[in-house]
């Protein structure tokens, strides 16, 4: 590891000053990815900033304002306290089944909900040095574009970065329609939606998200909806635990009995996980559902909508239909509250 300043600023201010006038700084909160990164060398800021004293731990319900009767979950909360808190599971239980569906407990003991968000592609590529890698190193290539690449995006890729982004817990946010509260140096608050947060590759794929540098992510706020009862996340994975996902989806459903139709769809979404540079909002399978009876057969109409798009690569050709079984199945578990 290389040597670096370490810096434990009591307050929110003055965290973001550090940060902001050193380029080559990182916030450090759960450490559970950026230490990881250190050691192997792919990271290498010359100073940390320790935000773990500056609070933003509360999760509250939003009295007031766009947002009333959401939730607001602080930053720098564990992804242990949000994943059980009676509130989340309570009224967004999809959430709470997406991050323990993440990593093992002593991880999700340190990783926060803000940084959690900020994970990077876990791309063998990227990890190795020696190896090619535009997002680790611009102009260098992509190893895996023409190397081993059955983990890899079949959405949004392009010939600069085929790397999928890792979070199970931005799945379900995406399709809970979640927005991020981020602070600057001059203490202006901007509010950034889920979908907007993460990028595609494009011609900048060094580039995870639309932060800028020396923004600090302040809350997570999930607007109110009607989901709880009928929503679901499934993880499809090479092992039982501990494991990226190959694909994963989250899915939300709010019916009504309307014209003689007993389970008309009101409202749903489909966000994916393992396939693309970011979660991946399935807009044409909710598109094609909006109205329409909560069928298998329509399901299975959606899933072939959305999945019409994929790109699959050498290696992930699988993912198209493996994508495809897993929007039908997750629709029918959440359709049935959770059960099969």
């Amino acid at each position: 590891m290389r040597p670096f300043s370490f810096a434990r600023p009591k307050d929110l201010a003055s965290a973001v000053t550090l940060l902001s006038a050193n380029p080559n700084a990182k916030f450090l909160a759960g450490g559970t990815n950026l230490l990881d990164l250190m050691k192997e060398d792919v990271e290498r800021p010359n100073a940390l900033i320790d935000i773990n004293g500056v609070g933003l731990t509360e999760i509250k319900t939003i009295a007031s304002g766009v947002n009333e009767g959401g939730i607001s979950l602080g930053s720098l909360g564990k992804n242990t306290d949000a994943a059980n808190h009676s509130l989340i599971r309570r009224h967004y239980p999809l959430l709470t089944q997406a991050i323990l569906a993440g990593a093992s407990g002593q991880i999700r003991n340190m990783a926060t909900n803000g940084g959690n968000l900020l994970q990077r592609t876990r791309c063998p590529y990227f990890y190795e040095v020696a190896m090619p890698c535009n997002k680790r190193e611009p102009g260098t290539g992509c190893g895996a574009r023409e190397g081993i690449n059955r983990m890899h995006a079949i959405f949004g890729w392009s010939d600069k970065c085929v790397a999928v982004y890792p979070s199970d817990m931005a799945v379900a946010l995406a399709a809970l329609d979640a927005v991020v509260l981020v602070r600057d140096v001059t203490g202006q608050e901007r509010s950034i939606p889920i979908v907007d947060f993460h990028r595609l590759p494009g011609e900048e794929p060094e580039k995870d998200t639309n932060l800028a540098h020396g923004e600090l992510i302040t809350a997570i706020i999930l607007p109110r909806n009607a989901f709880a009862g009928k929503s679901y996340y499934l993880k499809v994975r090479d092992r039982a635990s501990y494991a990226f996902a190959l694909v994963s989806v989250a899915a939300a459903l709010e019916t009504e009995q309307t014209n003689g139709a007993t389970n008309r769809i009101a409202k749903v979404r489909v966000a994916m996980g393992g396939v693309a540079h970011k979660p991946w909002r399935a807009l044409k399978a909710e598109q094609f559902l909006v109205g329409k009876e909560a069928t298998e057969a329509n399901f299975r109409q959606a899933a072939d909508a959305e999945m019409a798009d994929a790109k699959p690569l050498e290696y992930n050709r699988f993912k198209v239909e493996l994508g495809r079984r897993s929007i039908v199945l997750a629709l029918q578990m959440a359709l049935n509250g959770g059960r099969v």
